[in-house]
């Protein structure tokens, strides 16, 4: 009796253990099933968000035509070709577009949320352009006629090419469908590309923008070697220099002389790290600079420069090394000898379209700064004073430089970046 006990235990035992090791294994394989899908459509998923990303760089990087006049419709099929031209196990991803604005390739425009706007992007057909001159970066950032970005959605469906499942199967999932979606943004010149920056001179940022943060390109600064704050400090010279530690002791005359009307900064200029700068005086670069723009216009036509712009702080005072933060065009109106010149024999005569004849220097000199608004840091009008350069922002759409992430000074970068 007590055998046949024992027995029937261990029959009923050996059943458990049975069922057990049955739901064990179906367990086991479910979950081989789901490491194996996952991991293939983990892979998937990268093949087309590279794929979107290829696209929306691609698109963003002819989104204006060359001297940025005008958005360029045709940076939705250049998205398209460049997205499409990607693989997602060996099979070409799926964007649905098929011209204009709509569908998986728009143009568009960015918002960061700086200003009334949520952050993300706004699709946007339009193909004319916005000033960058006197506004905000955060107005523009609200602004959502600005069109600075493009948007590409690849996917991989069942209606065309879905992503097969290998155990999934058993349980009934025959194939996945997936997406992935990315954003190219056009910002502002930041980093800048060897030969970008015309001379060896760098702009300080408050100089450039009004009370309220617009880039402000009807009032013109000077620069020059005197010791008032108020009328000085608005820029100084630079080596390009960012290597080692830019701000163990500033620049030299040497570096900067041999930059003068040379090709440019000859490395890559980074945004948000410090560059070599000097903002006392140094005559043999100033006396080579006025040279060239002799040579370059004959003092009497504005002279174009892209010059990078720097954080010179709530003082204004350009130190041994400064950061940069962008790029400026604007031009040279005016440089003055260094040579003492109380009478004003020396005051211009003529400047692109202004003139005056009057043989009083002085009125000659005040008539040159109401026209071109020149004015000191503290908002007086500039004076005539020695060694000085005198400079206006320019206000004209500017050739695309650089790569997206400074802050508006009037220049589109060429290079987008990845915002989604």
């Amino acid at each position: 009796m007590k055998k046949n006990l024992m027995s029937s235990i261990l029959r009923n035992q050996r059943g458990a253990v049975a069922v057990i090791v049955g739901i064990s294994i179906f367990m086991l394989v479910g979950f081989g099933a789901l490491a194996v899908d996952i991991g293939h459509l983990h892979v998937a998923r990268n093949e087309l968000q590279n794929a979107a990303d290829a696209g929306a760089l691609a698109g963003a990087r002819v989104l204006y035509n060359d001297d940025g006049t005008a958005v360029n419709t045709g940076a939705n099929q250049e998205a398209y070709d460049a997205a499409t031209a990607n693989k997602s196990e060996g099979t070409a991803v799926e964007v649905n577009w098929s011209g204009g604005n709509d569908g998986d390739v728009q143009r568009g425009h960015w918002s960061f949320g700086l200003a009334g706007l949520e952050r993300g992007f706004y699709p946007n057909a339009s193909t004319t352009p916005v000033d960058l001159w006197n506004v905000s970066t955060a107005d523009l950032d609200a602004n959502l006629n600005f069109i600075n970005a493009v948007r590409v959605v690849t996917r991989r469906t069942t209606q065309g090419t879905p992503v097969a499942s290998f155990f999934a199967r058993i349980f009934g999932h025959e194939n996945f469908e997936l997406s992935a979606e990315a954003v190219g943004y056009i910002g502002f010149a930041g980093t800048l590309m060897p030969g970008d920056v015309d001379q060896p001179i760098a702009i300080c940022s408050d100089t450039l923008l009004n009370d309220s943060g617009e880039y402000t390109c009807n009032i013109g600064r000077m620069i020059n070697s005197g010791v008032d704050a108020e009328t000085n400090e608005t820029g100084g010279w630079t080596s390009f220099d960012q290597t080692d530690d830019p701000c163990s002791g500033g620049t030299n005359s040497v570096e900067i002389k041999s930059l003068v009307c040379s090709d440019g900064n000859p490395e890559e200029l980074m945004l948000g790290e410090p560059m070599e700068t000097t903002g006392g005086e140094v005559q043999v670069a100033f006396d080579a600079l006025r040279a060239c723009w002799d040579s370059e216009t004959g003092t009497t036509q504005l002279w174009p420069l892209t010059l990078p712009v720097i954080d010179c702080g709530d003082e204004n005072n350009v130190g041994t090394c400064e950061e940069i933060v962008g790029a400026v065009e604007l031009n040279i109106v005016w440089i003055t000898g260094g040579g003492e010149d109380p009478l004003y024999k020396d005051a211009p005569t003529q400047m692109d379209e202004w003139s005056n004849s009057d043989p009083d220097g002085v009125a000659r000199w005040n008539d040159f700064v109401t026209y071109f608004n020149l004015v000191n840091a503290d908002g007086t009008p500039a004076p005539y004073a020695k060694k000085s350069i005198y400079f206006l922002p320019d206000c004209t759409p500017h050739e695309p430089k650089g790569v997206s992430g400074g802050e508006n000074f009037g220049i589109l970068a060429k290079i987008p970046v990845l915002v989604q």
